[in-house]
């Protein structure tokens, strides 16, 4: 991801700087369905030519954002509150303290999960190995 990618003040609606919803899907492995989600939910707002839909490298910045997003377990709703500030135009201080601390609070989460899952494996594993040796005694004293 890189900062001109937003392009917030200058023109990106050169056709070379377009995309259909054709090319972001292919390019993200995504339906057209769930880009059309997402701009439901107007965390992407493509332009209209017809009934065609025109993505400009913004669009496709913040779509990129939002699977990241959604990759790390963020919920649209704070991945859309992350990107409205950038909105705000306020230098980008505002929006970059916002998400450092959301994305603090995520690794902390993540991390707290990570330790679960590595304790339900063990405990898991443990029964696995359990039940297998009685399964083994059962299949013994049967055979």
């Amino acid at each position: 991801m890189a900062a001109d990618d937003f392009a917030p003040d200058g023109d990106d609606t050169g056709r070379s700087n377009l995309f259909t919803i054709g090319d972001l899907a292919r390019e993200f492995g995504v339906t057209l369905r769930t880009l059309r989600f997402y701009e439901d939910k107007d965390l992407i707002t493509p332009q209209r030519d017809g009934l065609n839909r025109l993505y400009t490298r913004r669009d496709r910045a913040r779509l990129k954002l939002v699977l990241m997003g959604k990759r790390v377990g963020f919920s649209l709703n704070e991945i859309k509150d992350m990107l409205d500030l950038y909105d705000l135009r306020d230098g980008q201080v505002m929006q970059l303290k916002v998400a450092l601390g959301k994305f603090n609070e995520q690794i902390a989460l993540l991390e707290r999960q990570k330790k679960d899952i590595e304790q339900a494996l063990t405990e898991l594993r443990r029964t696995v190995s359990v039940v297998g040796g009685l399964l083994k005694e059962k299949e013994q004293a049967a055979g």
